[in-house]
């Protein structure tokens, strides 16, 4: 995942300015605007997926040493983009945080860099349980990086149902919501019956051993009987951000 900020078209107008004035030279400026970044032998970043998805690549940081995801960054910085990275472990973190200055975090396993879209819409991002939180993270995160607003509720799950009944409003200003869940995966359904927005779900690797890493709350959800319920690949916080983000900016 990855791309460049300056075929943006609010990015894109800012460099040829910055061309008009002398302050860019026309071959910096051809560079940055190259539709293909090759990165040592191991990668090549997607020049146009700011223009075709209005949000620069993002870095999918697992299986990737930590002298990759530096050289990654530090390409996506020296293009002037915004950067994400998920799924990064300590020394992935500490390698990106090396490469620009930017902001790792442990609990969702990302780091951030560059400067943020100006957010539109809201999501709102619920957390079955605590153990959830991580996935949630991952999706709150994204969200923010694509630009969205985003507000946190965690710790609702069906088994406290009061929990959850006493924040309906607030999830009814919502243009989407992201609902992350393991066990038996029942909240989704819930809050779909709630609210008249999309609701993401996505099932986590949370629980014992029936429910199969997942399995479980995966099916659970995909046969929900609320109309209004989607639902992603199993701990994948960042596509249900993401498409919740396109979504709330979207509504706007």
């Amino acid at each position: 995942m990855l791309s460049t900020h300056a075929v943006d078209e609010r990015a894109l107008r800012a460099l040829l300015g910055q061309v008009r004035k002398g302050k860019v030279a026309i071959g910096a400026a051809a560079r940055r605007l190259a539709p293909h970044h090759r990165v040592g032998e191991f990668a090549e970043l997607d020049g146009e997926r700011a223009a075709r998805m209005g949000v620069p690549e993002v870095i999918y940081g697992a299986g990737k040493s930590p002298a990759q995801i530096a050289a990654l960054v530090e390409r996506l910085a020296a293009l002037k983009q915004g950067v994400l990275v998920t799924r990064l472990d300590a020394a992935g973190g500490e390698a990106a945080a090396r490469a620009a200055k930017g902001r790792y975090d442990p609990l969702s396993r990302t780091f951030q860099a560059g400067n943020p879209r100006k957010p539109k819409g809201l999501v709102c991002v619920l957390a079955a349980g605590t153990t959830d939180i991580p996935v949630a993270e991952e999706a709150a995160v994204t969200a923010g990086f694509v630009g969205a607003h985003v507000a946190r509720h965690f710790d609702v799950g069906v088994s406290g149902l009061h929990r959850l009944l006493r924040r309906v409003p607030e999830l009814r200003t919502a243009d989407a919501l992201v609902v992350v869940a393991g066990m038996e995966g029942a909240l989704p359904s819930v809050v779909g019956g709630l609210v008249a927005r999309p609701v993401v779900a996505v099932p986590t690797s949370v629980g014992y051993g029936a429910s199969q890493g997942g399995m479980a709350a995966l099916h659970a959800m995909l046969n929900s009987c609320a109309a209004n319920v989607t639902v992603v690949n199993i701990d994948n916080g960042f596509s249900a951000g993401f498409t919740a983000a396109l979504i709330a900016r979207n509504a706007r």
